[in-house]
């Protein structure tokens, strides 16, 4: 197997492929200023397995189209969907998130949990705003600094796995330069880094190598998130996600 494809055998029977929870969702979702009763059109860029996902549903009338690159993720929100009684409100789609082609002007949330970071944070508003309509609303998650100076080595480890990483108060800079108004910010708390990803990661490591009889490329991904796990530990100070929910500009 490709790493690749270790990587989504690692992660596609986890409840969540990063950091979140129902809770974090609902309190996004509360800030967002439109009704949640009428039929809302939104979409869930990178969503994995779609926790998240099935979190939105259950709270607003809509219809959702959940889009991820990976079969696997999608075929696992489908199967949580029939379950739930909610598969009429979710359709899933298998579209790499660059290359979107959702009609311009007509979603009314762009929703993304900690996956604008493959597009990049800039690349990836500039890339949807356009499927937006006016007045609608953007939500994402996105690793951010939670303070104005960090240690050198969290600092050097984040910047060579993401270089977009930035505090919050750039973030939306970022947003009110491509046409959006900021409606709403917080951060997640540990317990959705460690209790609802981590924690999980860990249960996970010895079943996976020996499922792929501890394959050198095997044991890398499990090295690699080893580290990211020791970094977040040591330094869960310094960052998190933030959320950001910002409203395009009506023009």
């Amino acid at each position: 197997m490709t790493e690749i494809e270790l990587l989504i055998d690692f992660h596609k029977n986890a409840k969540r492929q990063g950091p979140g929870s129902s809770a974090d969702t609902l309190k996004a979702l509360n800030l967002i200023g439109i009704s949640k009763n009428k039929n809302l059109k939104i979409a869930d860029i990178g969503c994995g397995s779609g926790a998240q996902t099935i979190t939105l549903a259950e709270n607003i009338d809509g219809q959702i189209t959940a889009v991820d690159l990976f079969p696997d993720f999608l075929r696992k929100l489908e199967m949580k969907a029939k379950a739930k009684g909610l598969k009429n409100r979710i359709k899933t789609l298998e579209k790499s998130m660059d290359k979107l082609d959702f009609e311009q002007k007509k979603l009314d949330i762009i929703w993304s949990e900690g996956a604008i970071y493959n597009m990049g944070f800039e690349a990836g508003i500039k890339s949807w705003k356009k499927f937006l309509k006016p007045g609608g609303y953007l939500s994402v998650s996105e690793i951010t600094w939670l303070t104005d100076k960090r240690p050198e080595e969290i600092e050097k480890y984040w910047n060579n796995e993401y270089l977009e990483i930035d505090t919050a108060s750039n973030k939306f800079k970022v947003l009110e330069k491509n046409g959006f108004t900021p409606a709403g910010y917080f951060y997640l708390p540990q317990s959705s880094w460690l209790d609802n990803y981590y924690n999980p990661i860990e249960d996970r490591f010895e079943n996976f190598l020996k499922r792929h009889n501890h394959s050198k490329t095997a044991e890398k991904i499990v090295e690699n998130e080893k580290k990211e796990i020791q970094i977040y530990r040591k330094y869960k100070e310094y960052l998190s996600y933030g959320f950001y929910i910002a409203k395009k500009v009506e023009n």
